[in-house]
């Protein structure tokens, strides 16, 4: 009997061996190292609403608000871990290289899960950086210049912020504090009708 308890001992723990094996776990790992290469960023994009911002409220611009988005190889916007580099030039029209002189750079990180959480916009599926350049004008061009490093294997984009024009009061903007005729109170006399 002592013999038969053993290999009924043995043949549990073989059991168990077998079945923690198949942890749901351990496929989601084999799984995310197959599919790694697929979702990985092969593209960045400056988002079109990166714009010269005002966000301290004061009716003045404090920087540039970048949203970038990488997107995989089937062009959907992914995530990706790695370093940013942001380099703002000033525009040069008509040139072929449009970047003028260089007037500031930043650096952002995307490593920590603090900074994942805190720089991901879930509605526009971007990562949101506030490049602080006190200097900014709106009505002038720049060329922003973005490079996103992932230990070794870097991805660029560069984009014109175009300037916007002052907007100036004429006569048929500014507005009007006066009726534009007189009110009439009564109605008008019926006219005699003509023979």
């Amino acid at each position: 009997m002592r013999a038969a308890g053993w290999i009924f001992v043995a043949a549990g723990c073989c059991g168990i061996a077998i079945l923690s094996a198949c942890q749901p776990a351990s496929r989601l790992t084999e799984r995310e190292n197959v599919d790694a290469p697929l979702f990985a960023p092969t593209d960045l994009r400056i988002h079109p609403f990166t714009s010269v911002k005002d966000w301290t409220g004061d009716n003045r611009p404090d920087g540039v608000e970048v949203l970038l988005e990488l997107q995989d190889r089937f062009r959907d916007p992914t995530k990706a871990t790695g370093t940013v580099l942001f380099e703002l030039y000033e525009y040069r029209r008509n040139h072929p290289d449009p970047r003028g002189e260089r007037l500031a750079a930043w650096r952002g990180a995307l490593q920590t899960l603090e900074e994942q959480r805190t720089r991901w916009n879930r509605i526009s599926r971007t990562y949101s950086f506030q490049l602080a350049y006190p200097a900014i004008r709106p009505d002038r061009s720049y060329v922003l210049q973005v490079w996103f490093d992932q230990g070794g294997r870097r991805l660029m984009s560069q984009v014109v912020l175009e300037g916007q024009e002052a907007k100036v009061a004429t006569p048929s903007t500014i507005p009007v504090t006066q009726p534009a005729t007189r009110p009439v109170t009564q109605p008008a006399a019926p006219q005699p009708a003509q023979p």
